[in-house]
């Protein structure tokens, strides 16, 4: 049985939207503030030299209340609020400038810009949900506003609007996704060993430190596995390095047949491989270990017509009985793999029990 691993691939993909980290958004979002804040100052500017008053005085309110916000942007814990308010408040105002004819007669194209705001603030999926009804009530005001349809030309200036937004949805929809397909194969490369296909050191690592925590506010408990094969050196000397790339492709599938949906295992380097069994008592966690170290000494490795036989020796350690820190869990479990080694390899060794070779 194969064992997901669960690393932090999609909580960096959750804080990524858009290829844009959190304190990312929170930078462009006061950059975007500033700068549509000083627009409306410019454009109630003019509103005031073109007699519309009363529209002016909205869009300077509307800058002010920009401009106090670009401070707030940067603490605030409601992040994605702000987005959405900017958003949705920023698109009922192109469709409402659209109803005013008075205001601009260009103000259209603004609806363009819609998809392209929508994703680069939300993603792929909350930004095609947002930007979709806007840019088609946007279509559908503009279309209104051209009143009858008889001649050509007015039919002409629909159709520039209408395909200009749906290439333009189409365009930032397909981009979109390619590049969050491209992420999610990058984060997983950068978390994943390229020979067994585990988890490597230091997806492994994130995941011992987010049991730590875990295990801190829950009360729980874990225990960390340190795993060693025996004599490897020997097998890449005389056999070769393709002949151990076999070995230790063997060894991580024994490892993950054998534990659990809940546990966790990486290779942490070399012949070195790390396990995580969640809820196991001491007992239970030493005899599966056990039986993976019979396992691994009852299987021998084929390669061509030579049959490689190895050995493991394994050191546990338990949080919170051993340790509180990661760190210190891993120094000790470290520390039970090598006395094991020191005993004779091909055991089990685990805090606070004397280790006797076999």
């Amino acid at each position: 049985m194969d064992i997901p691993q669960e690393t932090d691939l999609d909580v960096s993909i959750e804080q990524s939207r858009s290829g844009l980290r959190e304190g990312h958004r929170r930078s462009l979002m006061r950059t975007l503030f500033l700068v549509t804040a000083c627009a409306l100052v410019v454009f109630g500017t003019l509103q005031v030299l073109n007699n519309n008053g009363w529209f002016a005085l909205f869009e300077f309110l509307a800058a002010g209340l920009l401009f106090w916000g670009r401070g707030r942007i940067q603490s605030t814990p409601n992040l994605h609020r702000w987005i959405y308010s900017y958003l949705v408040s920023g698109f009922f105002f192109a469709l409402v400038i659209l109803v005013l004819p008075d205001v601009s007669i260009t103000a259209f194209v603004w609806i363009l810009m819609i998809p392209v705001l929508a994703y680069l603030l939300l993603g792929r999926a909350e930004g095609l949900r947002l930007s979709l009804p806007f840019l088609i009530g946007g279509c559908v005001i503009y279309a209104l506003s051209l009143g009858s349809f008889d001649s050509a030309m007015a039919l002409i200036d629909l159709l520039n609007l209408v395909l200009c937004a749906v290439l333009m949805l189409c365009f930032v929809h397909i981009y979109e996704t390619r590049r969050e397909e491209a992420e999610r194969k990058l984060f997983s490369v950068a978390q994943t060993d390229y020979l067994t296909g585990l988890a490597n050191r230091a997806s492994f690592q994130s995941v011992l430190t987010r049991n730590v925590a875990e295990c801190h506010r829950s009360g729980g408990g874990f225990a960390l596995v340190i795993m060693d094969v025996d004599h490897f050196k020997l097998v890449n000397d005389t056999m070769g390095h393709d002949a151990g790339d076999r070995a230790l492709v063997q060894i991580g599938q024994l490892l993950t047949e054998r534990l659990r949906n809940t546990d966790f295992v990486g290779r942490l380097g070399g012949e070195e491989f790390g396990i995580i069994l969640r809820d196991v008592k001491p007992d239970h966690s030493y005899e599966l270990m056990e039986e993976l170290r019979q396992r691994i000494a009852d299987t021998p490795v084929a390669y061509g017509e030579a049959t490689i036989r190895l050995t493991a020796s394994f050191g546990i350690a338990h949080f919170p009985d051993h340790a509180q820190s990661a760190d210190t869990l891993y120094r000790v479990a470290d520390r039970c793999l090598y006395a094991g080694k020191r005993a004779g390899r091909n055991t089990v060794a685990r805090a606070g029990v004397s280790v006797v070779g076999l």
